[in-house]
């Protein structure tokens, strides 16, 4: 598959059934070095669940910070933050450890595999996380290895993969718990069209079969035409909301 190329049929906006996620004049600011930087400037949103959400906007203007906060890695200055039903700020250090383990699953740019496990230790950490049993743990990592291409290479560590194998492994590993949601910055970024095409596919199939919603931060028309509704942000700022495809 070229570039050009269509991946599938654009999938139908599902029923709004609440937010899985909601921000209410959310602002986060880093201090630091007696400097005070407003990386998010009282932004309000809410997205629905099971869908294909991207945020966009040119580099430093705080996506990465939104999704952070989004995914119980950050906490907000002010504002209330509420995702899958918690308002998150009421929970204790503890607390948001497990229940970010259980509801949301990420894919870092960077990958953020560990480096000493194999593509089927780390796709499987996760499950170890929330105290599935060996037999489910080992017929979901197989399951996501087969569905991400990757099961001939099960037992390479992460130095031994390409950067777009790696992209796959990082997949898997967020997808195999089947979270609530899941959390992607640039998750095609490092792959071919045809590989994109296939991961994209898995994300809509896991979005139909568990209601899970995506939201991404990413710079690729193909997944960017996917999208349920867009979130443009500059300077920290929601400048605007888009309804329907990205192009």
């Amino acid at each position: 598959m070229n570039d050009t190329q269509s991946i599938t049929a654009k999938p139908a906006m599902p029923a709004a059934v609440g937010p899985v996620v909601r921000l209410d004049d959310v602002i986060k600011v880093y201090s630091g070095e007696g400097l005070a930087v407003r990386a998010i400037n009282g932004i309000t949103l809410s997205i629905p669940s099971q869908r294909f959400t991207m945020v966009v906007g040119p580099s430093g203007s705080g996506k990465t910070t939104l999704l952070n906060l989004m995914g119980c890695i950050d906490a907000a200055t002010s504002g209330t933050v509420e995702v899958c039903g918690e308002k998150v700020a009421k929970l204790s250090d503890n607390a948001i450890s497990d229940f970010r383990a259980r509801n949301v699953g990420f894919i870092f740019q960077t990958f953020s595999l560990i480096p000493v496990l194999t593509a089927y230790e780390n796709i499987e950490y996760p499950l170890l996380l929330i105290g599935r049993p060996a037999s489910e743990r080992r017929d979901r990592t197989m399951a996501m290895l087969e569905s991400v291409g990757l099961s001939a290479h099960k037992d390479h560590r992460p130095n031994q993969l390409s950067g777009g194998q790696r992209q796959r492994v990082a997949i898997a590993r967020a997808l195999v718990k089947e979270p609530a949601i899941v959390l992607a910055d640039e998750p095609t970024a490092n792959l071919d069209s045809a590989t994109g095409a296939s991961i994209v596919e898995l994300m809509q199939r896991e979005q139909r079969e568990r209601s899970t919603t995506f939201i991404f931060s990413t710079h690729d028309p193909h997944l960017m035409s996917y999208a349920h509704e867009t979130f443009v942000i500059k300077d920290g700022a929601l400048i605007d909301h888009r309804v329907g495809a990205a192009q």
